[in-house]
């Protein structure tokens, strides 16, 4: 991402967090109706997942330009997402539930370069997480059976 692209995301996310609540309403909606099947994936409150979502996303938000310091988290993130059952396939789902809600949540402001970031964005931290969840799946091998090379 470049730092026009970072600065565009955390200047909108200041919109989004006034409507908070709303918007995360907007997100599961919208992704229900467009993907009922990943509604088997949400056990609890929805309004506190709602809640979760609005605060993870303040977290990644506030750290694109600390990527480095952000990255190991997300993959975490990605790690204990594939223990509910999220797949791979479903990353492009969640992320054109998240445009249309920014969309509809920041009205005029959600320019073509403002969805361009947030784009560049989500496609980072997605794959973050998808890498998290790869790791997960790989069980690491004792040094004690490693072949040298």
């Amino acid at each position: 991402m470049t730092p026009q692209q970072i600065k565009l995301v955390q200047d909108s996310f200041k919109h989004v967090v006034a409507i908070k609540e709303q918007a995360a309403s907007l997100f599961y909606k919208r992704l229900f109706e467009r993907s009922p099947q990943l509604r088997g994936l949400f056990k609890g409150n929805m309004d506190e997942q709602g809640r979760k979502l609005m605060m993870v996303l303040a977290t990644v938000v506030g750290g694109l330009n600390r990527l480095d310091d952000i990255v190991p988290t997300v993959r975490q993130l990605g790690r204990k997402h594939a223990t509910y059952g999220v797949k791979d396939d479903h990353y492009p789902l969640v992320g054109s539930a998240l445009i249309w809600t920014l969309r509809q949540g920041l009205g005029a402001r959600f320019t073509a370069d403002v969805e361009a970031a947030w784009a560049a964005a989500y496609t980072l931290l997605a794959q973050a997480m998808k890498d998290g969840a790869r790791q997960a799946e790989t069980p690491a091998v004792p040094s004690a059976v490693r072949v040298p090379a």
